[in-house]
């Protein structure tokens, strides 16, 4: 037998597999524990026992200590591959958590629809309050520099962009009488030359 299993003889090693492979797995799970890992270390050892076929005695006894001692090999060596395994996992940078977009998209949707509504608010105002508010809301100018801008009194400055924040705010209302939480005012900040 062990001739015909050294020439490769595939119906002389399925009667080895058939004699062995009990015993094979056993001592696989008791190097393990494990009986899953016990299956695997049967297959690798019965793979490796071909590769190595000519390596077997040609005189002897039983393969089974052969067997038995690629077996052994097979479970260090896959204990040894899980190791690594679980090292270099370890070494990997933690996965970035998937963002749920659908809050993105809401926000979106609304900061659009507010940006509808602001238009709008904007149209309704007059001619001279809109300029005052695109100059000094928007274009960050002082109160002087739209004056000059306009070429009208700092004071009428004042009084239209007074008046411009105040109807704004009016129409931008959430139904409670408050400016939308959360929202860029637009009215924004006052320049520092505004003051």
């Amino acid at each position: 037998m062990r001739a015909r299993i050294r020439a490769g003889d595939a119906e002389a090693f399925g009667g080895l597999f058939d004699a062995y492979a009990r015993s094979v797995y056993n001592h696989a799970f008791r190097l393990t524990g494990d009986w899953s890992g016990a299956e695997d270390i049967v297959s690798l050892t019965f793979l490796e026992a071909w590769r190595l076929r000519e390596r077997l005695d040609a005189e002897g006894g039983s393969p089974r200590p052969w067997l038995l001692g690629i077996a052994t090999n097979v479970a260090r060596n896959t204990r040894r591959a899980a190791r690594r395994h679980t090292a270099a996992v370890a070494r990997l940078p933690p996965a970035e958590a998937e963002r749920d977009f659908a809050d993105e998209v809401a926000a979106r949707i609304d900061d659009e629809e507010y940006l509808r509504s602001v238009r709008v608010a904007v149209d309704r105002l007059r001619r001279p309050e809109r300029e005052v508010l695109a100059l000094c809301v928007w274009g960050g100018l002082d109160y002087a520099a739209a004056a000059e801008a306009l070429g009208i009194p700092v004071g009428t400055v004042r009084s239209r962009l007074s008046r411009a924040r105040t109807k704004l705010a009016a129409e931008l209302a959430d139904g409670r009488g408050q400016v939308r939480d959360g929202r860029p005012s637009v009215a924004g900040p006052i320049q520092e030359g505004n003051k």
